[in-house]
């Protein structure tokens, strides 16, 4: 697949040219690639679903930042699975079999006051775009970033220019705080400085935002990432509970109100597969062709 050039396999111009990646971390890639269409129209909070090849499966991936008149999408991606995986091997001038977007409903942006932004490891790519927006709009943004160690931070540098004030954790204390995402969080409500909260990252982090946040009555928004295969709501496979109601995330989020969020079911949703990706994981590590 690699050296595929920018034209698909009937030799027309691909759309979808890959003109920039680098490497964030540990098998963590930005893109930007040609996608002029989705970029005209991008919000906070939308993304995009991608085909690596013709035959590949399609994957969610949101936008972490566009440029309409470049005409260019950036997207971050951790290979975890094998279409990702498959998606890291490519560089500049191969190109993304399809891009459809922008999906999803855009980030509800507003001038709530003080917002806390809490991001856990790719987490931060979602919520970067929304914490420049709620900053454009006039409220006092603090980021809260996570990962497990130094080398799993993503995007610290372009948050902390967005934001006023940034807090940075890690598991192993390798950089900046040691220690849960939420523990500052806790501070920070406990110490009535906090009027909004968005959450982006791993789904028992954003469970315990949101048990945090509720007994505060803080209004706090989580981006959901289910299983998604079409991106328009006829799967049924992103599926989530928001309090009596079932959702689809593709359509109706993929951002709720995470203290309605059925973050129980959505861990076990999200594990019907994992056999199955094993086995195409080991088909990709014996096919790198």
């Amino acid at each position: 697949m690699v050296g595929a050039g920018v034209t698909d396999p009937h030799g027309m111009p691909s759309r979808f040219e890959i003109i920039e990646t680098d490497s964030l971390g540990p098998d963590i890639t930005r893109y930007v690639a040609i996608a002029p269409r989705v970029s005209a129209h991008a919000q906070p909070g939308q993304f995009v679903i991608v085909r690596v090849d013709h035959e590949g499966e399609r994957i969610p991936l949101t936008i972490c930042d566009h440029d309409a008149v470049k005409g260019t999408i950036t997207l971050v991606v951790q290979a975890v699975g094998r279409t990702t995986t498959l998606m890291s091997r490519l560089g500049p001038r191969d190109a993304l079999a399809d891009v459809l977007g922008p999906l999803g409903r855009p980030t509800e942006v507003a001038r709530y006051g003080r917002v806390v932004i809490v991001a856990g490891g790719l987490g931060t790519a979602i919520a970067l775009p929304v914490a420049r927006a709620m900053a454009q709009v006039g409220n006092v943004v603090h980021a809260i970033v996570g990962a497990r160690d130094q080398a799993h931070l993503i995007l610290t540098d372009e948050m902390s220019e967005v934001c006023d004030k940034i807090t940075i954790i890690t598991d192993d204390g390798s950089v900046g705080r040691k220690g849960l995402v939420t523990e500052p969080l806790e501070e920070i409500v406990e110490d009535d400085e906090a009027d909004f909260v968005f959450a982006a990252g791993p789904i028992v982090m954003m469970a315990a935002v949101a048990d945090i946040t509720r007994g505060h009555a803080v209004p706090t928004v989580a981006s959901l990432n289910p299983i998604m295969v079409d991106g328009t709501g006829m799967c049924g496979g992103c599926r989530v509970r928001i309090g009596d109601e079932s959702r689809f995330a593709c359509i109706d989020g993929p951002e709720f109100d995470a203290h309605l969020v059925d973050f129980d079911l959505l861990a076990t949703r999200n594990r019907a597969y994992l056999d199955f990706e094993a086995c195409r994981m080991e088909m990709t590590g014996s096919s790198h062709g």
